[in-house]
């Protein structure tokens, strides 16, 4: 059972793709096979049937091509202004994606999907400007050629003889929601050329010329057949794996495609996406290579290979491998590849007849999987990476100057020493500059040195001697011999020094990256987090950083450095799409190119939580190491990030804690300290009104009694929150004025025994009790409180309350006969609404009486405390100081 379900499950990715489907836009392509056949028309006539509908539906740009009949179905419909834009001269109308979204219609309509903006505009392709209306949830119908896509412009190329510039990438057909074919056969179409329905006279005669033949036209009529069928047939899979429905799929296609950095990988990566297409397939590109520093054009020629295979839709690897069959062979098996697509020049004329290529290797490797194999013309692979880099004219002359002066110097000492050394021998000093001239400057200077040695050497030491000539056959074998030699030192010197440097740089990243990540990890406030990344990355790279969070909702900049560093609305435009979209934005990418800051997300396990600005107004883009230092540094950051805003969020849960606990023991106070003495008022004075003169008097008196005592209780209840507000809110008038403690006493014993008749009090104030400094009426409330507290867990023992100096202060202790306070409670009891157990039956209070007791005390510069036990292992003292003041007024 547990196996049938698993089986008639839906497709979890497909469901997700659903969901995020409810929430974008939805896209409609009017595909086509050439100029002419009819798209915008279709697109404007179904239009209309909706407007008429009573559908909102706007129209953001259609191009009519000077067409009346097309021109005439835009007459009722709303039509969005054009925005005019000045380049080179000239007055442009573009597509206003501003005041498209701003009126943010039900449906727009955005024709020219391919159309190129115009530099400076937000995104340089239209279909970039689609994609923006989709992510705000508008419904966007567009139209398109074939020959724009991507993955068949060059075959169209090759068909048509015409270059195609406008591309749109694969998978912004693929992502289409419906893709309705306008179709026209290839003789109508000509005719509607000849009648000047598609172009003016004079274009449309070189277009029947050139572009519009039958042969052309029919060409790439099969490729939009064959698109919008994959297309349809991309949906109906989608729906079969939503529904769990069985089907054919269980095993299906999965192609391995094999690149490098020749220009023959082009051709293979576009072979795999039709082929990919057309068997409904997943397909995987990998990159090759021996080595990870892929730098100069090597390392942009896989980019750029890598990005192009990620537009057609391919999942994108990079390998790095020693053995090349046996990574693929392991990736296949790994992958569960079907079809492995690899490409193979034209074999060069002098080639070598023992060594197999590489497509060779693998059809002899895989006997199961089936190999496409790319060919190409000669000129294809004859692409070879330059090794040397651009050096400025200082390493320019130093890559020249060292290797002549270390061969000029071997060449002095082998002068000086020739008396005495064999000539043969000091060929071994001539290496000892090829190596030195290697270590100091590369492999350019260890080859230039190479040439010095061997012609210094055959010139000064070989006879005979000042010519170039070589005498003896034997010594034309050695001198081969030794540029040999020196070639190899040479060359194996400069890559150690080479390999030397890179692998210093990597351990100055990796130490790097081991500081940022030690500040990071001892870090726990945000804003800390923030300032040591923006720090780090303008040390790093040299550029301005920046660092953008959401505030209330909306993005702005929390960190930066420098600090002057600003971000005009432009920038904010590009980092609020790098945040919203979760990709790239800003120089060098597909969004706002033009401006001078790039901005990157940081993504972290809870979304995107922020972005990272870098300043690239005085450098073009990253290297890849530079790109491999970001990213490290963005998962540091985005981690350190996280984890602030983790520590944050549960500072205001346990805040939020403690308040609800303190709201719940206040509502439960309220409950009884309010409700209990009302329902006593309330029922005393119901019923002396209902019965009025038939109580007996001394039930009245009983009755009256009890109002005054539940009324006396709701007013001390009433002060002590009023008092508890005050000190909170640090609005208390203290009158620290010079007083009498024991006259505070004595007034404080005789109102609690108004309160508390029963109360037994046992006074000691020692003789002579200097005056203390503070506010007789807050003394007396503390002294009250703790008088009422001690009357509830007293018992039948008396309270004592002694008053005694204690160095420069005056210690009043309160001190009861009751259980006392368990040791684990005594720091609790000062806190808001904490109570003990109950004393006389009746709940303890509101909880408020030694929390103001211990407020009011402070704010006179005093201290209070508790002590437990007290006498004979029972009872609780409570013990309050306060300092005294001297003859003259001053505190001591």
């Amino acid at each position: 059972m547990a196996d049938y379900g698993q089986k008639n499950r839906p497709d979890p990715d497909r469901l997700l793709q659903l969901a995020t489907r409810e929430t974008r836009g939805k896209l409609t392509v009017f595909l086509g096979a050439a100029p002419g056949v009819g798209k915008t028309y279709a697109m404007l006539q179904r239009a209309r049937r909706l407007k008429e509908e009573g559908e909102d539906i706007v129209v953001g740009i259609a191009e009519t091509h000077g067409r009346a009949e097309t021109a005439e179905l835009l007459k009722g419909l709303d039509v969005i202004p054009r925005k005019e834009v000045t380049y080179r001269e000239r007055l442009l109308e573009e597509f206003d994606i501003d005041a498209a979204i701003a009126r943010k219609p039900k449906v727009l309509i955005v024709d020219e999907l391919a159309h190129t903006n115009v530099p400076g505009s937000r995104h340089p392709k239209r279909h970039q400007d689609v994609e923006e209306l989709l992510w705000l949830g508008i419904d966007v119908w567009t139209a398109m050629n074939v020959q724009h896509l991507e993955s068949v412009s060059d075959i169209v190329s090759s068909i048509t003889g015409v270059t195609v510039r406008e591309i749109v990438p694969d998978t912004v057909l693929k992502r289409a929601d419906d893709v309705l074919l306008v179709d026209l056969p290839p003789a109508e179409l000509i005719e509607r050329l000849r009648e000047g329905k598609i172009y003016l006279p004079g274009n449309a005669e070189r277009a029947a010329e050139g572009f519009f033949k039958p042969a052309n036209l029919t060409a790439l009529r099969e490729l939009a057949l064959r698109r919008t069928a994959d297309r349809v047939d991309d949906q109906m899979i989608d729906i079969l794996r939503q529904q769990a429905i069985e089907g054919p799929w269980a095993t299906g296609e999965r192609l391995l495609v094999c690149v490098g950095p020749d220009s023959l990988s082009d051709k293979v990566v576009r072979t795999a996406s039709r082929l990919a297409s057309g068997l409904n397939a997943r397909w995987l590109v990998v990159s090759m290579t021996q080595t990870s520093d892929l730098g100069g054009e090597t390392g942009k020629r896989i980019d750029a290979l890598l990005d192009l295979a990620e537009r057609l839709g391919a999942e994108t690897r990079r390998v790095i491998a020693d053995d090349f069959v046996e990574e693929i062979f392991r990736i296949a098996r790994r992958e569960n590849v079907t079809q492995i697509v690899v490409g193979r020049p034209k074999p060069r004329r002098l080639t070598n007849p023992f060594r197999r290529s590489l497509p060779d290797e693998i059809i002899k490797r895989f006997t199961d999987v089936g190999v496409h194999i790319v060919t190409g013309e000669e000129q294809d692979v004859s692409y070879a990476p330059p090794r040397l880099r651009k050096r400025s004219p200082l390493e320019l002359a130093l890559a020249i100057g060292v290797p002549v002066a270390t061969t000029g110097a071997t060449t002095l000492l082998g002068l000086t020493a020739s008396n005495v050394v064999h000539p043969q021998n000091l060929s071994m000093v001539f290496l000892v500059a090829v190596i030195l001239s290697g270590m100091i400057c590369g492999r350019l200077s260890a080859v230039i040195a190479a040439g010095l040695a061997f012609v210094f050497y055959n010139f000064f030491f070989l006879e005979p001697i000042h010519d170039l000539s070589i005498a003896k056959p034997h010594q034309l074998l050695s001198l081969i011999i030794f540029l040999a030699v020196a070639l190899m030192i040479g060359d194996l010197t400069g890559r150690l020094r080479e390999q030397v440097g890179r692998s210093r740089q990597q351990a100055k990243n990796t130490q790097a990256l081991y500081e940022f990540s030690r500040k990071l990890s001892g870090t726990a406030r945000l804003d800390d987090v923030l300032f040591s990344t923006a720090t780090h990355l303008h040390a790093t790279f040299g550029t301005g950083a920046a660092i953008l969070l959401p505030d209330e909702g909306e993005l702005s900049v929390q960190a930066a450095w420098p600090p002057d560093s600003n971000l005009d609305g432009t920038d904010m435009t590009a980092a609020r799409w790098a945040f919203e979209k979760n990709e790239r934005a800003g120089h060098d990418t597909a969004t706002l190119p033009q401006i001078g800051w790039e901005f990157l997300p940081i993504l972290t396990s809870h979304g995107v939580a922020g972005v990272i600005g870098l300043q690239m107004d005085d450098r073009d883009v990253l290297t890849e190491d530079e790109d491999r230092m970001l990213t490290a540094i963005l998962d540091q950051a985005a981690i350190a990030i996280d984890r602030a805003q983790l520590v944050r969020e549960n500072a205001k849960t346990t805040a939020l804690q403690e308040s609800e606990q303190l709201h719940t023991a206040l509502f439960s106070s309220l409950s009884h300290d309010l409700k209990t003495p009302l329902a006593s008022i309330t029922g005393a004075i119901t019923t002396l009104r209902q019965l009025g003169d038939r109580i007996k008097q001394e039930s009245r008196d009983d009755l009256l009694l009890s109002i005054e005592e539940e009324a006396g209780r709701l007013t001390r209840f009433v002060a002590n929150l009023f008092d508890m507000t005050r000190i909170e809110a640090g609005t208390l008038k203290i009158r620290n004025v010079p007083l009498d403690a024991s006259e505070v006493i004595t007034a404080s014993i005789d109102r609690i025994k108004k309160l508390k008749p029963d109360i037994v009090v046992d006074i000691s104030v020692a003789p002579d009790l200097p005056m203390v400094k503070g506010d007789a009426a807050m003394l007396g409330q503390v002294l009250f409180n703790l008088l009422d507290n001690a009357a509830k867990y007293a018992g039948d023992g008396p309270v004592t309350i002694y008053a005694r100096q204690d160095d420069s202060a005056v210690a009043i202790s309160v001190t009861d006969q009751g259980k006392g306070i368990p040791p684990k409670d005594l720091d609790k009891i000062f806190d808001k609404f904490y109570r003990r157990t109950k004393g006389d039956g009746r709940a303890p209070g509101t909880g408020l009486g030694l929390s103001i007791a211990r407020g009011f005390v402070e704010s006179m510069g005093g201290t209070i405390k508790a002590e437990s036990p007290a006498v004979r292992k029972r009872g609780t003292r409570f013990i309050i100081r306060l300092p005294v003041v001297n003859p003259a007024g001053a505190q001591e």
